[in-house]
């Protein structure tokens, strides 16, 4: 049985391979549909279809490349049924590329890891 912080760990090089194939709808089974993401500006997408949109705007720009996230950390709560990951992210587009720290809340729904909410900063 894989360990939960690998679980999620795994799953977010998933996520990474789908945005840099960006095939927006796989991405889907990954939020939560009640999902609250905080994007790198402060703006804020709710819901996963407002978020699967969003992947698929960017998508649509020619200039866009990929989002690549990097785990640095996950902790698990006592119950083994949330996480919080940080690490840091890179968005690669048009020059220059943008990148900083978020933080991604999981929950585990029907036996898999699945993304509640997420805090992009920027720094870069």
């Amino acid at each position: 049985m894989t360990a939960p912080a690998d679980a999620i760990r795994a799953r977010r090089r998933l996520t990474n391979k789908l945005i840099a194939a960006h095939e927006a709808a796989r991405l889907r089974p990954f939020f939560a549909s009640d999902v609250k993401l905080i994007v790198g500006d402060g703006g804020l997408i709710l819901g996963a279809d407002a978020v699967i949109e969003a992947f698929a705007a960017q998508f649509a720009d020619p200039r866009f490349s990929t989002f690549e996230r990097t785990t640095v950390s996950v902790e698990l709560d006592a119950a083994g049924e949330r996480a919080a990951e940080a690490g840091r992210w890179i968005a690669r587009a048009a020059n220059p590329d943008v990148s900083g720290a978020y933080l991604a809340v999981w929950r585990k729904a029907t036996g898999q890891w699945i993304i509640e909410s997420e805090l992009y900063v920027t720094l870069s």
